[in-house]
């Protein structure tokens, strides 16, 4: 990227990206736009929220390390970065790119992007497998443990002291099934959509860990706005039933494998995580220190908590069993 010439115009506006960053998005005169993203220590949120500021360097990584496992243009390229003021500056997309989250609460639900995130999410579990040099470099789960751990599954504890045996015991598995790339905040939110061209940002929670916990944070976003929709909500069940059928496909080699290491790779184990997964984050939605801004209504909070609740209570078998009980739930 060029420096900006004498006299060039440029223009500055600041994005609103999550609560854990500074964005920022500049526009030059001659082109080659780009975004410098800077780390904060605290968090914009209502409840005290910390998180070390060297978490923007393990972004920085995973972005670069991204290239390598997705098509090309998928994640923005790293363009230089500052160490010293804790930021970096990436490629900019089109302007007039589209949330999907703010695509699906307009009611948009494109099966086709559903599709091929479960075909990006299952490349970078499958290809990141059991990757002794990334392992080496991201097992340490600090940022994880401070922007999701703690907030999303400790936090909802307080609240529902009945289930702590049963996330200690999430928590500990999660630990014990360390085998691939976890990008930790893979949602609707951090997904941008420009023409045919998908892009993923925001990598700052990313570890080496359980891949169930990436399945069960993304289909939670898609099963809370199934809640949101109420009679509309059968459109966020097939972008579920999409998602995961496409997700399968790309792990498919890894299951079929037969290789001792793979087991935790396979459908049933791997479902069974996810659920669990999914119930904990549904959870931390309503009942955690960072909740979604667009279930207000308490009705709809209490039909989140006797989902995700019952889902731990009992378990459904697969993913589809469990997107089965929320429609009866929503139709009883």
């Amino acid at each position: 990227m060029q420096q900006l010439s004498p006299g060039e115009e440029a223009s500055a506006e600041a994005l609103a990206w999550g609560v854990s960053n500074i964005v920022i998005r500049i526009d030059r005169q001659a082109g080659d736009d780009f975004v410098i993203k800077q780390s904060r220590k605290q968090l914009r949120t209502q409840t005290e929220w910390f998180s070390q500021l060297e978490r923007i360097w393990r972004e920085l990584e995973v972005m670069q390390e991204l290239q390598n496992l997705l098509p090309a243009g998928v994640v923005p390229r790293v363009l230089f970065e500052d160490r010293d003021n804790y930021l970096f500056a990436m490629e900019a997309i089109d302007k007039d790119h589209k949330v999907w989250k703010a695509e699906l609460l307009d009611g948009i639900f494109d099966l086709s992007v559903a599709s091929r995130l479960g075909n990006y999410l299952g490349a970078i579990h499958r290809l990141s497998f059991e990757s002794q040099q990334f392992q080496e470099r991201w097992s340490d789960w600090t940022i994880f443990d401070q922007l999701r751990i703690d907030p999303f599954y400790r936090f909802i504890v307080k609240t529902h002291p009945e289930i702590k045996d049963w996330v200690d015991d999430l928590i500990a598995e999660m630990e014990g099934n360390q085998i691939c790339l976890v990008l930790a905040d893979f949602s609707p939110k951090n997904i941008l959509i420009s023409g045919d061209q998908i892009y993923l940002v925001d990598f700052e929670t990313a570890h080496y860990g359980d891949p169930a916990f990436d399945l069960g944070f993304f289909l939670s976003h898609l099963m809370l706005k199934a809640i949101y929709f109420r009679e509309r909500g059968a459109h966020c069940i097939r972008l579920v039933e999409c998602f995961w059928e496409q997700y399968l496909a790309e792990i498919q080699s890894l299951s079929d494998s037969g290789d001792k290491g793979t087991d935790k790779m396979g459908q049933q184990e791997l479902e069974r995580r996810t659920i669990r997964h999914l119930a904990a984050c549904m959870l931390a939605r309503v009942d955690g220190k960072s909740t979604v801004d667009y279930l207000c209504e308490p009705g709809l909070q209490d039909q989140v908590r006797s989902f995700a609740l019952s889902l731990i209570l009992d378990p459904p078998s697969t993913i589809h069993q469990s997107t089965l009980r929320l429609s009866e739930m929503q139709n009883s």
